[in-house]
């Protein structure tokens, strides 16, 4: 027991002789603003998910209704549905066989 609390005493007179770095900051810079307020504040600006143009909040919330109102399916070319096939096909045969 007393080897025990020498290697103890030990390794505490070794911490603290390490240095103090002064640069370590605790707190991030005051210039930050804090997650909560960030939260908690309203977004009055977005963009277009389609050509990527500045939009009010209420075009974008008109936007928004009218892609969930589409019934239609996105274009997409026949190669981008080969590979969502192949993918999905890959995804089936992974299940049964993990190694591949």
């Amino acid at each position: 027991m007393k080897v025990g609390n020498l290697v103890i005493g030990f390794l505490f007179i070794l911490l603290g002789l390490l240095p103090i770095r002064d640069d370590v900051m605790a707190l991030p810079p005051p210039e930050d603003t804090p997650e909560e307020v960030l939260r908690s504040q309203i977004i009055t600006e977005a963009r277009s998910p389609f050509d990527n143009k500045p939009l009010s909040a209420s075009e974008y919330a008109i936007l928004q209704t009218q892609i969930a109102q589409s019934n239609l399916p996105p274009n997409l070319s026949p190669e981008v549905k080969d590979v969502i096939f192949l993918l999905q096909l890959f995804k089936l045969l992974n299940t049964f066989i993990p190694f591949l």
